[in-house]
């Protein structure tokens, strides 16, 4: 007689999903009360990159900036860090900006050829940005739907979905949270994560179409938490080798890679565990409802 298991994913579902809804009732809080950190890409305003010819901690350079007001973000460049480039929401002109370089020079005595790059950004990129990968989410979504559902079926893509927008909506929530700048760089990784995640929940779906053939006479919860049983090791130790060689990137990266590498690394997490508690627990609900026990 085959040994009972005890791998109880499914009849835990509504903490799963109250633990996502806290994450996403917190973030919707913090984005009401302060909104999203939107990034230049977004806002509009200015960037200088400038070779400071040695090794400066930031904190010092934003000290020599505070009479002019920016509230900027400053980080390190270059390959021996003695770069800094200095990022504010205020667009600057051409006199300001030069102000701001002669201010450093004093101090670190630059030439003309230290400022490496200036540049102004305007907001309509930003809003050009935002619906475009709206476009691009809604777009990719229908897409999966429609591929799930001729590989599996409808209920299979709609759980898929969910997940997805689960990621989208959690993702957003620690960006609201930690007040991270949101960029164009954030919005590549979500759609390299909305790929990835889905590519995590077809292999448990894979199996649970699998499992539904072989376990007849049981509940879809059943064997949802089977499936899961059977996938779990795959699917965290692909997660965590991925998650290990972006965060090496993040570590040794310029400023540019690491705004990539940090949504990655979130979402790649988020998208492991939706897979694991959320698609799969959303397909034996809405199956053992609608359905009930297989024949």
């Amino acid at each position: 007689m085959k040994r009972e298991f005890n791998f109880n994913v499914v009849e835990k579902m509504r903490l799963w999903l109250l633990i996502s809804l806290a994450v996403m009732v917190l973030g919707g809080v913090f984005m009401v009360a302060r909104g999203l950190n939107y990034g230049l890409d977004f806002t509009g305003g200015t960037m200088m990159q400038i070779d400071l010819g040695e090794l400066v901690v930031t904190d010092e350079v934003r000290e020599i900036l505070a009479p002019f007001e920016l509230n900027e973000e400053i980080v390190s460049a270059g390959s021996e860090k003695e770069e800094v480039i200095l990022r504010t929401k205020v667009s600057l002109s051409n006199e300001e900006r030069k102000a701001i370089f002669e201010a450093l020079g004093q101090r670190y005595d630059l030439q003309e050829e230290d400022l490496i790059a200036a540049e102004q950004f305007g907001p309509s990129f930003g809003a050009e940005t935002r619906n475009n990968a709206v476009l691009a989410i809604l777009i990719a979504g229908a897409g999966m739907l429609l591929y799930i559902t001729l590989r599996f079926e409808f209920v299979y893509g709609a759980a898929s979905i969910i997940a997805l927008l689960h990621d989208v909506l959690i993702l957003f929530s620690i960006y609201a949270i930690f007040r991270i700048p949101v960029n164009s760089s954030f919005i590549a990784a979500v759609l390299t994560i909305v790929g990835y995640s889905i590519n995590d929940t077809i292999v448990v779906f894979d199996r649970v179409r699998e499992n539904v053939k072989l376990m007849k006479k049981t509940t879809h919860a059943k064997i949802a938490n089977e499936s899961i049983r059977q996938t779990i090791v795959r699917t965290i130790n692909t997660s965590l080798t991925t998650v290990l060689v972006i965060g090496s990137l993040y570590v040794l990266g310029v400023a540019s890679i690491k705004d990539f590498a940090l949504p990655l690394m979130l979402g790649i997490l988020v998208g492991t565990y939706s897979s694991i508690f959320i698609a799969s627990p959303i397909w034996a609900f809405w199956k053992d409802k609608t359905v009930g026990k297989n024949e």
